[in-house]
């Protein structure tokens, strides 16, 4: 059955509109050539949500800058504006951009781990508030964050977890209670980043991969066939709890000390690094993303020394043919792990941390990839950021000898700001969906 006149409107409002996101601001002939319809109805739907103060002319285009088809039309951005939230164990960061996603303001504030529940919702409030000032909001449509813990599918809300501040529930309470006209939700941290990845990152080309999350604790998120999913009860990707050979112990239904966390989170990690003999620049405090950054650094360094002796290139890897200089190419993969000492003895104890972090890493991916065959694993957060390919390549070496599953590991591009960016998506898609539907509530200009 054919669609009624006013439902055909809006699937051709909802086409034009999610263009002029995709595309930026657009002429009425561009829409026409992208939409491919008519230019009457191309000029009525232009005037349809011109009307409805969706879209304005922006500027002009073509030689003669002049009349109606030289108008160029784009999404009226400040018609909304948005918040994302990043929240962790010792801090808060904090973006407001406008309904099209351009970033007006962002700041981040720590939250000690002394400070009461209570003033540390407030810290974190008043940081939002100061946000949107600086944005020139005074008010938000819709505020996505991204918290560590599980989200119960049925409520939406963060369920209770012994292992995580307090603060972290009850913010998104106060959120909704200082802010009344915002739609407030809040979404797994690690399903944020893969959903960030899937948009603007490293996975943009895959409707099937695992991002497995490396920073202050672990996790995963799981995309199958372009689609997130969470799982019966909200906890697809707890893979901290994941029983693993190396650990102590078996983890509990509380406590994931026994698991993969063991393994892979922030202190095993650090701890690894001191056994292996990676130092740290005096006066500093370790930390994962350090040791494994400073590792990948030595490890990247020596390749491209053995590189250079092996084409008489020297230490900065440029090989010289016919007077000119060309780059060198090619992976760590191409070089014999034995020539890396002999070009850098200090790369030595970087390469067994590595080495010995990718094994620990690789039993995790292995027991994924053997469940849901991805094809393509994402290691991010800010320490699978920080290993970069050198610790990617090792990690994938081990999943092809201990699976017939064929699968790529990737790093993140995204790293940290993952999760940041999938709110700051998440809300954008949510007010867009809101406000782009014909008889939404309307939301005067902030």
């Amino acid at each position: 059955m054919p669609a009624s006149p006013s439902t055909a409107r809006a699937i051709n409002d909802r086409l034009a509109l999610r263009l002029l996101q995709q595309e930026g601001p657009l002429t009425a002939g561009q829409l026409k050539q992208l939409t491919g319809l008519s230019r009457p109805t191309v000029a009525d739907l232009v005037e349809r949500l011109t009307a409805a103060g969706l879209i304005t002319v922006v500027g002009e285009s073509g030689e003669q800058r002049r009349g109606p088809n030289a108008k160029v039309y784009g999404i009226v951005a400040d018609r909304a504006h948005l918040a994302a939230l990043d929240i962790r164990t010792a801090g808060v960061a904090v973006t407001v951009a406008d309904l099209v996603g351009r970033v007006l303001a962002e700041a981040s504030a720590p939250i000690g781990d002394d400070t009461g529940t209570g003033p540390a919702v407030e810290q974190a409030v008043a940081l939002v508030e100061r946000v949107m000032k600086e944005a020139g909001a005074d008010r938000l449509h819709t505020v996505g964050i991204g918290a560590p813990g599980l989200i119960d599918p049925a409520s939406g809300e963060l369920r209770d977890s012994s292992g995580l501040p307090e603060w972290h529930r009850r913010l998104v309470a106060a959120l909704q209670e200082r802010l009344p006209e915002a739609r407030v939700s809040v979404e797994n941290e690690t399903n944020l980043a893969a959903l960030a990845e899937q948009r603007d990152g490293v996975a943009r080309d895959r409707d099937t991969f695992v991002l497995l999350w490396l920073g202050h604790g672990t996790g995963a998120a799981v995309v199958l066939d372009g689609a997130l999913r969470r799982g019966a009860s909200g906890g697809t990707g707890e893979i901290g709890f994941l029983p693993v050979p190396g650990a102590a112990a078996l983890p509990s239904s509380t406590d994931c000390e026994g698991g993969f966390h063991s393994l892979a989170a922030s202190g095993a990690v650090v701890d690894l690094a001191a056994r292996c003999g990676i130092s740290v620049e005096p006066g500093q405090e370790p930390s994962a993303v350090g040791v494994v950054r400073a590792a990948a650094g030595l490890v990247r360094s020596a390749v491209r020394d053995v590189r250079g002796v092996e084409t008489g290139a020297g230490a900065s890897g440029t090989a010289s043919k016919g007077g000119a200089s060309r780059p060198m190419g090619g992976t760590e993969a191409s070089v014999s792990p034995r020539a890396v000492p002999v070009a850098s003895p200090r790369a030595v104890p970087a390469t067994r941390f590595l080495d010995a972090l990718a094994d620990r890493l690789a039993v995790g991916v292995a027991s994924v990839v053997a469940i849901l065959d991805p094809g393509c694993v994402v290691l991010g957060g800010e320490v699978g950021q920080a290993g970069g390919d050198e610790l990617a390549a090792r990690v994938q070496d081990r999943i092809a000898r201990m699976t017939p599953l064929p699968t790529e590991v990737r790093t993140t591009t995204l790293g940290g700001s993952a999760v940041l960016r999938g709110a700051l998506l998440t809300a954008r898609d949510r007010a867009q969906e809101e406000l782009f539907t014909p008889g939404e509530r309307p939301v005067r200009r902030s």
